[in-house]
């Protein structure tokens, strides 16, 4: 009987640890494992037929294509997928790749408030956040939060003030 195993190809050699689990040898339970033989057959599965794509989708520059399924609920838009489209110029173990998305996930949220009061749905901010129940349980945390809150604004305004002062100085 012929073996149908597959050896990976030399199309994905460039990527760093494409096809490390091929090699029997060098794989992490041997040689514990007990093969059956259908271990190997999962190399060979018939890719399922690609989702159709009609709207932007950022990909990994890792991969060569699209995944089989992906979501489309929410392309990006805004400032929010302008950061996202520069998080994956980066490579996904990257700082300059997580950063950024968790950045566009936060201005995403301002973006959502902004377009809700756009339609005449003004959100009550205090309830979507939890705050009632928050200054319920943890009326000492909620203080704490306004505090730090408050004396971060007072020091970005201030520096702003000074910076403004010292360009009026220099430009008399």
């Amino acid at each position: 009987m012929e073996s149908t195993i597959k050896t990976p190809t030399r199309e994905h050699e460039n990527i760093k640890g494409w096809g490390i689990d091929a090699d029997r040898e060098n794989e992490p339970t041997y040689p514990m494992k007990k093969f059956t033989g259908d271990d190997r057959k999962r190399l060979n599965y018939a890719r399922p037929p690609l989702q159709t794509t009609d709207i932007e989708v950022l990909q990994s520059n890792e991969r060569p294509g699209l995944t089989a399924v992906f979501g489309t609920s929410t392309p990006p838009s805004g400032l929010s997928g302008k950061i996202r489209r520069y998080a994956f110029q980066f490579s996904e173990g990257s700082w300059g790749h997580w950063l950024p998305l968790i950045l566009a996930d936060r201005v995403n949220v301002i973006e959502g408030i902004i377009d809700d009061i756009k339609q005449g749905h003004f959100p009550n901010l205090l309830a979507e956040r939890g705050w009632k129940a928050e200054w319920k349980y943890n009326r000492n945390g909620v203080i704490k939060k306004a505090v730090i809150g408050a004396a971060v604004a007072t020091a970005v305004v201030a520096l702003i003030a000074l910076r403004n002062k010292n360009k009026d100085r220099s430009n008399d």
